[in-house]
């Protein structure tokens, strides 16, 4: 029996679409690629071990590269190798991401899986593409990102037309991401959560950091347009619902960091499936100060 093709979420088209139109913009709102990147860098310094070959798998691998660069892990990655973002890609699951089994000693992809139509799927094949041993360092966007956006939009569509379409993406949950790692046969799978909260003027500024980014949404199917009066009530429902005394309004995002390392031998037993609660610090053989880590 042919297993069933993952669902298409996402529309591979809309994201290149997304992406080209943020090029010569991005630095103007690549805050959350950069403390990602930040996040992993600080893992791999962390790891006192070299990485020879490296692979970058985020649809920004400018970034990662740049704060590498100027860390103390940089003499121990070599260059890594680019390849694309996971989501541009026309098959769901992302079934080809030309890498070779057992050829990298790191995989990096920064803020790009949570637009992957089959994660699961995408996770098992960068651990195939890993050496023994070799190790993956992932972000994406978490459950809570923008969630005072998607509450918004959604009441003020239904007030204008009676029914509303999704608006912002499912994002997967940080809490889950340890479990997932491990369906994907990660060895020592970790997960973090970093939360931060971005204030603006107002709603539009807000969109115009997400189509600087990249980061609007690609949702798959017939996308109806919002009219001027949904999104002009969206705005102030934000403002009534969520914003501070100056004004101002907040945004959150969730940055899911993952670690997870190829089986090899030397490593120690992993527990028990779902029972995945080790802290990234300890997964990484040090002691981190001043985070928490959630399994």
């Amino acid at each position: 029996m042919t297993a069933s093709a993952p669902p298409l979420i996402f529309d591979a088209a809309r994201r290149r679409a997304r992406l080209a139109r943020s090029v010569g913009r991005f630095t103007e709102a690549d805050f959350l690629h950069r403390r990602a990147a930040d996040n992993a860098v600080l893992s791999l310094e962390a790891t006192l071990r070299p990485f020879p070959v490296a692979v970058d798998l985020s649809a920004q691998p400018g970034v990662f590269a740049a704060r590498l660069a100027d860390s103390d892990a940089a003499g121990r990655v070599g260059a890594a190798r680019t390849v694309g973002d996971l989501a541009t890609r026309a098959a769901p699951g992302a079934s080809d991401l030309d890498l070779q089994p057992g050829s990298s000693d790191l995989i990096v992809s920064l803020m790009t899986l949570h637009w992957a139509n089959d994660l699961p799927g995408a996770l098992s094949q960068i651990r195939r593409a890993l050496k023994p041993d070799g190790l993956f360092l992932g972000t994406l966007a978490g459950a809570g990102t923008l969630k005072e956006l998607r509450g918004v939009l959604t009441e003020a569509e239904l007030g204008e037309r009676g029914g509303a379409q999704a608006r912002v993406s499912p994002f997967a949950d940080g809490h889950d991401g340890a479990g997932l790692l491990q369906r994907a046969g990660f060895a020592l799978p970790v997960a973090d959560v970093d939360r931060l909260t971005v204030r603006y003027s107002d709603l539009f500024a807000l969109v115009r950091d997400l189509r600087a980014m990249g980061e609007t949404s690609v949702l798959a199917g017939v996308t109806r347009p919002l009219t001027r009066s949904i999104i002009t009530r969206a705005a102030a429902l934000y403002a009534e619902r969520h914003g501070d005394a100056d004004g101002r309004i907040p945004a959150t995002f969730e940055i899911v960091n993952l670690a997870g390392w190829a089986p090899h031998d030397s490593q120690p037993k992993p527990l028990p499936r779902g029972s995945a609660r080790v802290r990234l610090a300890d997964a990484l053989g040090v002691v981190e100060h001043g985070r928490t880590g959630q399994g």
